[in-house]
């Protein structure tokens, strides 16, 4: 164990490996200590745009000289909005907070239903009913159920006649289920082409599609982002999935050209998810606020295959909050009437 000034710490670990650090302070120094353990250093170290003469120039100035009881009055003494712990990260935060310009940040609660789910029709644990009937309990108000499309045989994607069954099917159930509400949706593969999976007919009979590669992934920038143009550029797709393709500490994705991506998004008013499965996180949430300025929708999609997977919203609306996401714009914070709306005013654009 080793020590310095008040803390003193051991590093250990747990029986998965993973390394813990035990931190410990005297009481009174314990919002300090919680403070500058949270931040990173360029947001402890950025000066402050409104520090007076004789005034600490930096938070972690401010932290040094005297014992707060709340970080919200740190940031109160330093002439600063209060910045919650997601955005200090030194990207602009202390400056927006200078001004009073923070937006206030999406919640958990703001989300009133869930889009890209997927059913036993392809890969998924439940029924089109279980997912449903779970999801209303939980006080949601729709689903968006979008099984596999047929190119995706490893994932027993739908053909065409089954797509047509999961159609009644979700018919039957929307009517037994009122208010809550089932949205036909597709997970259309993305083709190596650019091209979306079905043909055009097929594809008219969705409410809304989820577009996403899941084969060829071994592309260079030009290849993997051309090909995501064209899908984003097809009247059909409503939103993109997982942009990248990633799978956190197991693949790192084919490398696209962000912006690129995210200015056709917002030229075609195409939805981009923030893929909430904590092994996704994608889109990353470092793009975030350059699709907000853009004017790009955003859905905190959980990608669930299984009830369970309803909760992994969390990651994402935490992702979502680290690039300062707002209920406004975000898609599924919309009422599940609201969502029928624009899934129908897109309709008749095609």
């Amino acid at each position: 164990m080793r020590r310095s000034g008040p803390w003193a710490w051991c590093g250990t670990a747990t029986d998965s490996g993973v390394g813990v650090t035990v931190r410990m302070t005297a009481p009174e120094g314990f919002i300090n200590q919680l403070f500058v353990a949270t931040g990173n250093e360029a947001h402890l170290t950025t000066a402050l745009p409104q520090a007076g003469p004789g005034q600490p120039s930096t938070l972690r100035q401010w932290a040094k000289r005297e014992h707060f009881t709340s970080e919200e009055a740190l940031y109160e003494k330093a002439g600063l909005q209060y910045i919650v712990p997601e955005l200090r990260e030194g990207l602009g935060e202390i400056e927006l907070a200078a001004e009073h310009k923070i937006p206030i940040l999406l919640q958990d609660s703001d989300l009133r239903g869930s889009l890209h789910n997927h059913s036993t029709y392809s890969d998924g644990s439940h029924s089109l009913r279980q997912m449903a009937t779970f999801l209303r309990d939980a006080g949601y108000e729709y689903l968006g159920i979008c099984d596999h499309s047929q190119a995706a045989h490893y994932a027993n994607g739908l053909g065409p006649e089954r797509v047509r069954q999961q159609q009644r099917e979700i018919d039957e159930l929307n009517a037994e289920l009122a208010p809550f509400r089932i949205f036909k949706g597709i997970e259309a593969d993305i083709l190596g082409d650019g091209s979306l999976d079905y043909d055009e007919a097929l594809r008219d009979s969705f409410d809304f599609i989820v577009a996403s590669i899941h084969s060829n992934l071994k592309m260079d920038e030009a290849r993997a982002t051309e090909r995501l143009l064209r899908a984003i550029a097809n009247p059909h797709t409503t939103m993109l999935g997982h942009p990248t393709g990633r799978l956190l500490l197991r693949r790192a994705g084919y490398p696209i050209d962000f912006k690129a991506v995210i200015d056709a998004c917002a030229q075609h008013q195409v939805i981009i998810e923030i893929n909430a499965n904590p092994w996704r996180l994608d889109l990353d949430w470092r793009w975030v606020r350059y699709a907000l300025a853009q004017g790009v929708q955003l859905s905190i999609n959980p990608d669930a295959h299984h009830t369970s997977g309803y909760a992994d919203m969390r990651y994402g609306v935490l992702a979502g909050r680290k690039g300062m996401l707002t209920k406004k714009m975000t898609f599924n914070a919309k009422s599940v009437d609201e969502a029928a709306a624009y899934f129908a005013a897109r309709k008749v654009k095609l």
